[in-house]
């Protein structure tokens, strides 16, 4: 047997089998293959009836390629299985499975009845769709504006002369100008860090040292601050040993292509670096109207469940500070003893988005789950989102998401905010933008939000105090890293690809008379 651990990351090796562990939850290979708990459960419950590949065999409906008239949702699958259908012949399993192994597997049939298998679709060809997309409430048509970018970008911002800040998590800051031609290496940013660990199986990167979001002031026409948050990394410099690395906020200027006038917004002690990898890190900013600042830190702590429930520790939290980094006064925690005093709010596990609301005040995050559980969250101050004490979603290997039993924490369900939208199976929810244009009038005051495995943008709308989603704008794209409205209206999108990023424009397509 030989252990190594990389980056946060547990490799165990015995024998042939691979058991890799991502802080408490664990995967097994088998010779570059995969072992899946829940389908090994579906195979042994359900493939005899439905078909190994729910392709349907004469004692069972098939599971793909048809409507279900009792509702799609994990709920509605969940209890079909738990009720049965006894009239069709289809017994109910509530009596011999216990309700967490029939929600197992309601999860694995929508994975598959949705495409999201562990395919996270890194290589797979990218094809940008040519003429018209026909949409409930604007026809638009997709165009490239920059091409060849680095294939790990991670942000833009909109600069008011139609160009865009851009970040690439390995190499830094650039400006992309109005017609899309991006800049050398904006000089003097804080280092990135190419050094990462690719999993084979999955094709994804993990490594710490990463930029993430850029974001302009409010007034940045009158200031120029740019605001970068950022991996910041450093070797051998707390017990971890090693390289770790721990968000940091910092803002700058840029005179002549240099990074000038650097201030430190929000960091924490070396001693809360981590080598969980910054792909946990959240690492997202917005302003809301009274120009504070919000900080989205995801589970960077020394296991994916550490700190997260603790209010002294920076980890899973969305921190909130004025412009300048200073800690305002209404904040939430700013009497608690020993607590973080920027934390706005809590229990986060990887938040990949982080919007302000102008026309609201609100301020929404998506969240990645584990195995299900992708999250439409309103944040509420001092509120306390559940990770890891619970989670609509199960953990990769099927094991429910309960680790209040082994940090011996006990809670009320009822004290855990809930998703406004549950996104299950997980689509890999990322960034998402309010869209407030002039370019589709239709969609303003709406979401638009990105995936990852799903390569899928959504159309997402209040439904009086509720948000539903409306429309799913694309499909079958690719990685959409970040959402953006430019200063022109239109909608870019920030596309993540093993050939190279890019960044694409959604364009209006005027109706044409009969």
């Amino acid at each position: 047997m030989k252990k190594r651990r990389i980056l946060g990351i547990t490799l165990l090796s015995i024998g042939g089998v691979i058991l890799v562990g991502f802080g408490a939850v664990a995967f097994l290979f088998y010779r570059g293959v995969n072992f899946d708990p829940l389908e090994s459960a579906y195979e042994e419950n359900c493939g005899a009836c439905h078909g190994q590949n729910m392709e349907g065999t004469g004692q069972g409906t098939p599971l793909v390629g048809v409507a279900f008239r009792h509702g799609e949702s994990v709920e509605a699958i969940s209890a079909s299985i738990a009720n049965g259908f006894p009239a069709q012949g289809m017994p109910g399993w509530s009596g011999i499975l216990p309700e967490t192994e029939i929600r197992r597997l309601a999860i694995f049939i929508s994975e598959r009845r949705a495409d999201l298998s562990w395919d996270f679709k890194v290589r797979k060809p990218l094809e940008i769709p040519e003429g018209m997309v026909r949409s409930d409430l604007h026809d638009f048509r997709i165009e490239a504006f920059a091409e060849g970018l680095d294939p790990l970008p991670y942000s833009i911002a909109p600069l008011p002369d139609g160009g865009f800040l851009l970040t690439e998590k390995m190499r830094g800051l650039s400006i992309v100008s109005a017609d899309g031609v991006q800049s050398p290496l904006v000089a003097g940013t804080p280092s990135a860090h190419a050094d990462s660990l690719r999993l084979p199986f999955v094709q994804l990167e993990y490594g710490i040292g990463w930029i993430m979001e850029v974001a302009t002031h409010p007034d940045y026409a009158d200031n120029g601050w740019i605001y970068l948050h950022f991996g910041d990394r450093c070797e051998d410099c707390n017990d971890g040993g090693g390289a770790v690395s721990m968000n940091k906020v910092i803002r700058g200027r840029i005179d002549d292509g240099r990074w000038v006038d650097e201030e430190t917004i929000w960091s924490v002690p070396v001693e809360d670096y981590s080598d969980m990898p910054d792909m946990a890190a959240g690492g997202r900013l917005c302003f809301d109207a009274e120009q504070r600042l919000y900080i989205s830190v995801g589970m960077k702590g020394p296991a994916n469940y550490y700190g997260i429930q603790d209010l002294s520790k920076p980890y899973g939290k969305i921190h909130r500070v004025h412009d300048d980094g200073g800690v305002p006064a209404d904040n939430p925690f700013i009497q608690v003893a020993d607590a973080q005093p920027t934390a706005w709010t809590y229990g986060h596990r990887s938040p990949q988005g982080l919007e302000c609301n102008q026309r609201t005040g609100q301020v929404w995050s998506t969240e990645m789950g584990p195995r299900g559980g992708d999250e439409i969250n309103l944040l509420l101050p001092g509120r306390n989102y559940g990770w890891p004490l619970h989670s609509k979603g199960v953990n990769y290997d099927g094991t429910p998401v309960e680790y209040g039993k082994e940090l011996g924490i006990t809670f009320d369900l009822a004290d855990i905010e809930q998703p406004v939208i549950d996104l299950t199976p997980s689509p890999a929810v990322s960034s998402f933008a309010f869209y407030e244009g002039n370019a589709f009038p239709a969609w303003r005051n709406q979401m638009l939000v990105g995936t990852l495995r799903a390569t899928e943008l959504y159309r997402v709308a209040f439904d009086g105090d509720r948000l539903v989603i409306q429309e799913t704008l694309i499909k079958d794209l690719a990685r959409i890293r970040d959402v953006e409205v430019g200063a022109d209206g239109l909608v870019y999108l920030l596309l993540e690809h093993a050939s190279s990023g890019r960044i694409v424009r959604l364009v209006p397509v005027a109706e044409t008379g009969a």
